[in-house]
């Protein structure tokens, strides 16, 4: 594609060289530019990429974008622009020929839910015999076929290739999760969404987002970027949402009058069922995976599929068969305790799932959890609180620590807990911690391991090891 024909609609503020040439490829990192490609020098958090336009040069790229002065190199285009990364997302869309909008794209956001509803929706659409691709935390897919998945939204360039894949491959419809950190880094700007959802909003990320109305208002941000909304209005900022929506928005809930209400709620120990009224779908659900949150994901996917015109029959039965890997996922142990791996991983997390195992465990509720290192320090002693008033044992461990001291992280979870129960240990490695927990187990036990969920790897200052907690409960096991 010619560089003219990809900047066209830019605006651009200076440009010295060639556009009459001919780009085969973008990348904004310069270790993979091309022979005849396009590098975006993007301002990161850890890395400046301006730095590295030598690395680009020798690698023969043809242009460079800037958002700053630079000096000329020879042969080279240099384009500079206000901000490289809102152009990054124009030249990848424009490079692949804007695939998105040859697909029907759903994106749901929040703090809670997004991976949960956006496997409900595959589900679904799958039994309503669509092919579906999925991009999000756990995994991207191409209808059966999987990608590994590095972030839960990925740069605008991979973000793109990816749509471009799908549309080649027959895919008819695209669920992905939205993160506030694509929707506040632009990498979702230039996405053609139909449906946008939020799920709910509490208290995550403000290591990034410093606030959270600064969190709040990355969220709505997808609303000004979808055809029509469905919003969570029980959670205390659902009609805020709606209020600064730029499209069609529907709601859903239980408490408040919605356009989707779940009503005749009964929970069970491997599932919940409810009724469901709107003007789309009145019908009894039932999905299996317990707990009042699981009703609340259900209701946001159950609104975006009849928003896309999917009939009962598709919801019902993909509701009812949709797996999720690690969220509140059941390990196979024995006949004396139950064993649970879910991705809580903030405090309204951690407390919906440790509420929803407590109303249906017949002995303790032990919960093994930890907090990220290089994340939000604030939720720790809030977490350590939540956990102490609602089980029955704590053991506090390690979760990824990246780049932090392990123990320090625990005195901070630990000065939550200690005012609250002394019902607790700290065991800072956390394959010795599922050991203590399952070698102290009683008749009844739920042993709910908490924070990684279908995570199968653990992140260290100084290396990053395989751990999956289901292989590590098996071998304990065993």
């Amino acid at each position: 594609m010619l560089l003219k024909e990809l900047v066209k609609g830019l605006e651009v503020c200076d440009v010295r060289g060639n556009l009459d040439i001919d780009i085969k490829d973008i990348a904004y990192d310069s270790r993979k530019t091309k022979k005849n490609g396009v590098f975006v020098c993007i301002d990161g958090y850890k890395q400046d990429g301006h730095k590295f336009i030598r690395n680009a040069i020798d690698n023969k790229v043809s242009a460079v974008f800037v958002q700053r002065d630079v000096p000329q190199y020879e042969g080279v285009t240099i384009i500079k622009v206000k901000d490289t990364r809102r152009v990054l997302a124009h030249l990848s869309n424009v490079f692949f020929n804007e695939p998105s909008k040859d697909l029907n794209v759903v994106g749901v956001t929040g703090t809670k839910g997004k991976t949960t509803t956006t496997y409900m929706v595959k589900s679904i659409l799958e039994k309503f015999n669509q092919k579906v691709g999925i991009i999000g935390t756990i995994v991207n897919k191409i209808g059966d076929y999987e990608i590994e998945s590095s972030r839960t939204t990925p740069e605008c360039y991979d973000l793109q290739k990816l749509f471009r894949e799908m549309k080649e491959q027959d895919v008819e419809s695209v669920v992905m999760e939205v993160s506030s950190h694509a929707l506040e880094l632009s990498r979702v700007e230039e996405v053609d969404f139909d449906i946008g959802a939020f799920t709910n909003l509490s208290q995550d990320h403000l290591d990034f987002h410093k606030t959270i109305d600064n969190y709040l208002e990355s969220k709505i941000k997808l609303f000004s970027l979808c055809k029509k909304g469905v919003v969570n209005i029980d959670n205390i900022y659902g009609s805020r949402v709606v209020e600064k929506a730029l499209c069609d928005v529907y709601t859903f809930g239980i408490h408040n009058e919605a356009d989707f209400m779940a009503y005749d709620i009964e929970t069970y120990p491997s599932c919940v069922k409810f009724k469901v009224k709107s003007a789309f779908i009145n019908e009894q659900i039932c999905v299996n995976i317990p707990g009042v949150f699981s009703v609340y994901n259900a209701l946001c996917a159950i609104s975006i599929s009849a928003l896309m015109g999917v009939d009962a029959k598709s919801i019902k039965e993909g509701l009812k068969d949709v797996v999720v890997p690690g969220r509140a996922e059941i390990i196979e142990a024995n006949d004396k305790y139950t064993i649970m791996v879910d991705y809580a991983h903030s405090p309204d997390s951690l407390e919906n799932i440790l509420k929803t195992v407590k109303e249906y465990a017949k002995g303790r509720v032990v919960s093994v959890f930890g907090c990220g290192g290089d994340r939000d320090t604030l939720k720790r002693p809030i977490m350590g609180r939540i956990s102490g008033d609602i089980a029955d044992f704590t053991i506090i461990t390690s979760d990824n620590p990246r780049t932090e001291e392990p123990q320090k992280i625990i005195e901070d979870i630990e000065n939550g807990i200690k005012d609250v129960t002394k019902n607790y240990v700290t065991i800072t490695d956390r394959r010795d911690a599922i050991k203590y927990a399952i070698d102290n187990s009683q008749y009844g036990d739920i042993i709910v391991l908490a924070g990684k969920g279908h995570e199968t790897y653990q992140i260290f200052k100084d290396k990053t090891i395989h751990f999956d907690e289901r292989e590590v409960v098996s071998e304990i096991l065993n």
